[in-house]
């Protein structure tokens, strides 16, 4: 069987929309907007082109759709932090965060926590190991890893307005 065929077509001031059919010949997309949302659609089947269900995601909700999806256990190469008692979230920096244009130092996360930050997702960029004087900007969407108790005490800190 031949691999599917996911086909982007770039929506002007919008963002991109991925169109996949599947085996069974079911037309589904996902528009990926330039705010970090997803909207996923599924099409009727008796008419492809037509919208039978429309779904809007946060871009924090589309990351744990994505997780669900195609979670981490599936690649040996991958390290399991569940087995090593550490977790790793996604945690959204809101655009009212006391945060939003404060450098990561400011927060003393890693300090207070414990947990350590390894990643700031922006727009369509990764920013893989931030230093503390990397800005921070609503919207982010911090990776955290560390103790379940660590992972709450760092959202609850990035929540704070």
């Amino acid at each position: 069987m031949s691999a599917p065929r996911l086909r982007a077509t770039p929506l002007p001031g919008i963002g991109v929309q991925y169109d996949l059919v599947t085996r069974d010949q079911r037309h589904l997309s996902v528009v990926a907007h330039r705010d970090g949302a997803r909207t996923v659609n599924v099409y009727r089947t008796d008419d492809p082109d037509t919208c039978a269900h429309s779904l809007r995601l946060t871009g924090s909700e589309a990351g744990a759709l994505i997780d669900a999806l195609k979670p981490s256990h599936h690649s040996a190469s991958l390290l399991y932090t569940s087995d090593l008692g550490l977790v790793a979230e996604r945690i959204e920096v809101a655009a009212a965060s006391r945060w939003n244009g404060r450098v990561l130092g400011d927060t003393r996360m890693r300090t207070e926590t414990g947990a350590s930050v390894v990643a700031v997702l922006r727009r369509a960029e990764a920013i893989p190991s931030p230093t503390p004087d990397f800005r921070l900007a609503g919207g982010d969407i911090v990776i955290v890893v560390g103790t379940r108790e660590g992972v709450d005490a760092a959202a609850a800190i990035l929540g704070r307005e």
